[in-house]
């Protein structure tokens, strides 16, 4: 019996073993094949010949349906990367697979409902939902049944007519082998011939210009008709094929213009880094560098330089951001320097343009590849350098299974290849500075910005004294109001940053107290005004902005908080007369939409910017004279470790988009919380300080760095389930000898999400393999916990 592993794309599944019938040749490792699972059809990856017992019925194992590809689709190293992820995130080898593959590679059923000739007999007869289903099939066309199935209790009724057979189901296949777009061109065989008519001559003699033809399209929207092509078709003028056309997004020259790179010299800093980091390069193994280097020190010009060696080497270049909104700009800019050698791989692109940029680096076209999170994964030809800019972004954790992080798959992955792999940071995480401190990366340490401009002077301004003075509704202190308009009078630019969006944050009646909550979530909703809408950060539910309370029905509601659409508002009534512009996840949703705001302010056609994170990294704005900072504290209360961390990180960046030009800059960061050390730190651009303030927090209270850490969170529909599921785990967990410590379970901080409750329990340990065994066997003894369970090994987050 001649059997294959396979990974498919189902959650909590692990490789599955299929027979290879007659006929078909045993699939090559990383080839994409045809499996059945359930009554469903989908694609999967070959892995190889399985280790299965011998014993094992051969009526268990069911037969391979096609072979879609004769060379590895996945290459090996991104294969062995995926499986390196599925081990060490504790997912299934279907679920890290996903993330490796791009989009459109998949194949699979959808199941198709069709009234049968007894059902037309019988339809008359049907009452309720039955003669519902009935009639929507009653015009002889099948229908998706997810789309016939919207309400509770249809899908039980389609089972039940199609068990009586009043109606099919069908199960054709979606999608094809093949994504790539095409297009019908016309090209001219016949150099001698005499065209009949005014529009077959214009044809020729458009076609005689172009020897590689003219796609029909286009000679149609120039009045060449499908007629008038096929008549000089027909007397063998004119022959019709079709050709592959590559969706290429930097041809969207509004949305991703290409960046002419400037001649650049290097400062001593610079070039003894740029030196020491391309040593390493060269050497041809493995090396881990984290680039600390302050901002506006220059980095992004090291990569390039860095890229440029390796890339004449023969070696591909991978350089991760954390932002989409990053994206374009830095791969303009790797363009504009290696020209079609650059490709992007990111969730902003259309699917057609993610698939055809996939292809271009798996054929070996390209050299450098920029993307976010999931091109740690792209098929990169020999890969010789791994940089993770902004490395300590938490935009590298993925939030959904698998939950891997992009900075940690990026040093396995240079580790796997023998590369050379550079962290860069300002304000670098924890993790990264503590395993440079204890030797396991090399340190590479930049201190002074380019040109030696000065860092920006930062302000302090307590809000106590503004709420005691002006009362609790002040948003904008009086520092920062006069601040920007002495900026608006020179014509200089500000950035103005609330990690927070919306209007208002909580919705509540002053008579009864109650408050407008997420009937999916336990979280308040957050208004926002533009679009007249209250809505759940979450799971998106959302709705009017009432008038009057639902509990009471009384008519004093009130709203209290704000975020950043509270903040525009607040700006443009102070100052009508500037131009100012709102860059959060409710404003660059269209595509294309944030890198013309960027765009625009960066050419000066904005005089104040307000936003979220998004604004806070990575950007260089010459102009850019101000940068305030509202609620500095935003983070500070909540119930996570990291809280510290990421204020520090987020005042540090921000700041720093401040005198990158010849003028020199101000941050003003508004806080209740002026001794913390974060900001202290943060105000005076302080990494040492903080980074000893922070770990030993970290060592009294054993959070990673110090130790590893797993996040556990169990689902149910009910509190009660959700506690007793996470009880019976944790026990399984305790055997009284085990090398780990095991905290919990104890109801989630987001105790309810997307209508599911939630229990959480963590496991603290040096010996994370260790950890992760013990939980996934655990969770396999309770399969039916395990589908409800959320593993997350080196959590970001622990909400």
């Amino acid at each position: 019996m001649r059997l294959v592993s396979v990974a498919v794309p189902v959650p909590a599944i692990d490789a599955l073993t299929y027979r290879v019938p007659d006929g078909l040749v045993i699939p090559v490792t990383g080839a994409r094949v045809l499996v059945p699972l359930g009554t469903r059809v989908l694609t999967g990856v070959a892995l190889g010949t399985p280790k299965v017992n011998s014993e094992t019925p051969s009526e268990q194992v069911k037969d391979l349906i096609d072979i879609l590809d004769e060379q590895p689709f996945l290459p090996a190293d991104v294969l062995r990367l995926v499986q390196w992820v599925s081990n060490y995130y504790a997912c299934g080898a279907g679920e890290a697979l996903a993330s490796a593959m791009p989009p459109r590679a998949w194949i699979e059923s959808e199941r198709h409902a069709r009234i049968t000739d007894l059902g037309r007999e019988r339809q008359a007869d049907e009452t309720g939902v039955r003669a519902e289903v009935l009639a929507k099939l009653s015009n002889d066309k099948p229908a998706r049944v997810d789309t016939l199935a919207t309400r509770k209790g249809v899908f039980s009724t389609l089972t039940a007519l199609e068990r009586e057979g009043l109606i099919e189901i069908t199960r054709p296949l979606k999608g094809t082998a093949s994504a790539f777009r095409t297009v019908r061109v016309a090209t001219l065989t016949l150099s001698e011939i005499a065209p009949r008519g005014a529009r077959q001559v214009e044809a020729v003699e458009r076609l005689r210009g172009a020897p590689l033809g003219i796609d029909t399209a286009a000679l149609a929207s120039g009045g060449i008709s499908a007629a008038t092509l096929k008549r000089l078709v027909d007397v063998g003028a004119v022959a019709i094929h079709r050709r592959t056309v590559e969706r290429d997004p930097f041809e969207q020259q509004a949305t991703l213009p290409v960046v002419a790179r400037k001649p650049v010299t290097l400062t001593d800093e610079q070039t003894n880094a740029f030196q020491q980091l391309r040593a390493w390069s060269e050497a041809g193994t493995f090396h881990c560098v984290l680039l600390h280097g302050v901002t506006g020190s220059g980095k992004t010009e090291l990569y390039l330089r860095l890229a440029d060696a390796v890339r004449r080497s023969g070696r591909g270049v991978l350089l991760l951001v954390p932002e989409i909104a990053l994206t374009p700009a830095v791969a303009a800019l790797f363009r504009g320097a290696f020209g079609e050698r650059v490709a992007i791989q990111h969730s902003g692109l259309s699917d057609g343009e993610r698939h055809d940029q996939w292809h271009r680096i798996r054929r070996g076209e390209v050299d450098v590849v920029v993307g976010t999170r999931s091109a740690v994964f792209a098929p990169v030809t020999n890969v010789g350098l791994v940089i993770v800019d902004e490395e300590h972004d938490g935009s590298y954790k993925q939030e959904e299974t698998p939950r891997y992080h992009g900075r940690d798959v990026a040093v396995v992955r240079g580790q796997q290849a023998g590369a050379l792999v550079v962290l860069g940071s300002a304000t670098p995480s924890m993790e990264s500075f503590h395993n440079a401190q204890k030797g396991r990366y090399r340190l590479v340490s930049i201190q002074r910005r380019v040109l030696d401009r000065p860092m920006a002077a930062v302000r302090i301004v307590d809000m106590r004294e503004e709420y005691a003075a002006n009362g609790p509704d002040v948003i904008l202190s009086a520092a920062l109001v006069s601040a920007l308009g002495d900026r608006a009078a020179k014509k200089e630019q500000s950035i103005v940053l609330l990690n927070r969006r919306g209007f208002a944050t909580v919705v509540f009646c002053r008579q009864c107290a109650h408050t407008l909550e997420c009937p999916n979530c336990s979280v308040s909703l957050t208004v926002h005004k533009a679009i007249r809408r209250a809505r759940c950060h979450y799971c998106n539910h959302s709705m009017t902005v009432p008038t009057r309370c639902a509990n009471c029905a009384g008519p004093y509601l009130e709203q209290l908080g704000f975020g950043t659409e509270r903040v525009e508002a607040e700006i443009r009534g102070l100052f009508p007369e500037a131009r100012i512009a709102r860059v959060d996840r409710d404003t660059v949703r269209r595509r294309g939409a944030i890198t013309g705001l960027l765009s625009r302010f960066a050419d000066g056609g904005l005089d104040i910017l307000v936003g979220t994170q998004m604004i806070a990294k990575g950007h260089d704005f010459p102009r850019v004279t101000l940068v305030g900072v509202i609620s500095a504290d935003v983070g500070l209360g909540m119930a996570d470790f990291r809280a510290g961390e990421r204020t520090f990180q987020l005042l540090t960046q921000v700041a720093g988009r401040a005198g990158r030009g010849d003028l020199l800059g101000e941050a003003i960061v508004q806080t209740l919380y002026p001794t913390h050390y974060s900001i202290r730190h943060a105000c005076r651009q302080d990494y040492a300080g903080f980074f000893a303030d922070e770990i030993d927090f970290r060592q009294r209270m054993k959070y990673p760095p110090v130790i590893a850490m797993i996040n556990a969170v169990v689902k149910a529909r009910t509190r009660e389930g959700a506690m007793a599921d996470a009880t019976d785990i944790v026990r399984a967990l305790r055997w009284g000898s085990e090398p780990y410590r095991v905290l919990g379970p104890a109801p989630a901080p987001l105790s309810r999400l997307k209508g599911e409750h939630r229990a959480q329990f963590f496991i603290k340990g040096s010996h994370r393999a260790s950890m992760r065994k013990a939980l996934v066997a655990a969770l396999e003894a309770r399969p039916e916990i395990r589908r409800r369970t959320i593993v997350d090994v080196d959590p970001m987050s622990v909400l």
